[in-house]
């Protein structure tokens, strides 16, 4: 049984004027997956606003539960009432962190990943600490830090990370530079 955890992203462009549809069809789907053994989430990434093609991701505890799941008649049942909402879907299995880096393969170096996950890490744990940090400063060490982290963790893993990774996509693909690839990162930001 594999040992790791296990990321399927898909990414699906959607038909010209579905979106409604398509966007309660897979909220049915995350529905779906989340009835099943070893599920442990699943998020979705909008596209820019010149783009239609969204990016959603499932999550399972190993490559088992992940094969359970795409293989049920639920899911094909599901997959079928989605037709003529999307074209074909590109389809990407990862495992462990190497999940939120090899969208567009090979994934970059170490510590291009480590710079990425710190940008998304630093800012989130910080406000988290600002607005929280005096409720928390009487308790024992070991409290904080196990509050802290089980708060953080879920919204950094389906939410900052893949950001992350989405507005840091040119330079960890080495297609611009450092000091460019932040000035994309808060030009995005403020459009």
């Amino acid at each position: 049984m594999s040992a790791s955890p296990v990321t399927l992203m898909v990414a699906r462009r959607v038909a010209k004027e579905r979106y409604p549809h398509f966007t309660r069809w897979l909220n049915e789907g995350r529905h779906l997956a989340a009835d099943f053994p070893g599920y442990l989430g699943s998020g979705v990434l909008a596209p820019p606003a010149d783009d239609d093609e969204y990016q959603i991701i499932f999550r399972f505890s190993s490559a088992e539960t992940l094969a359970v799941w795409e293989h049920s008649a639920s899911r094909r049942a599901w997959l079928a009432r989605g037709q003529g909402l999307f074209d074909a879907p590109h389809e990407h299995r990862a495992v462990g962190l190497d999940a939120w880096f090899q969208a567009n393969s090979p994934a970059p170096p170490r510590w291009k990943q480590a710079v990425a996950v710190w940008l998304a890490f630093f800012p989130v744990s910080l406000l988290f600490h600002w607005l929280f940090g005096s409720t928390f400063a009487s308790w024992p060490m070991l409290s904080r830090v196990m509050v802290s982290t089980l708060m953080l963790t879920p919204v950094m893993v389906f939410v900052f990370i893949p950001l992350s990774m989405r507005l840091l996509a040119p330079w960890l693909e080495g297609k611009v530079s450092p000091l460019e690839a932040l000035q994309r990162c808060f030009s995005e930001r403020s459009t």
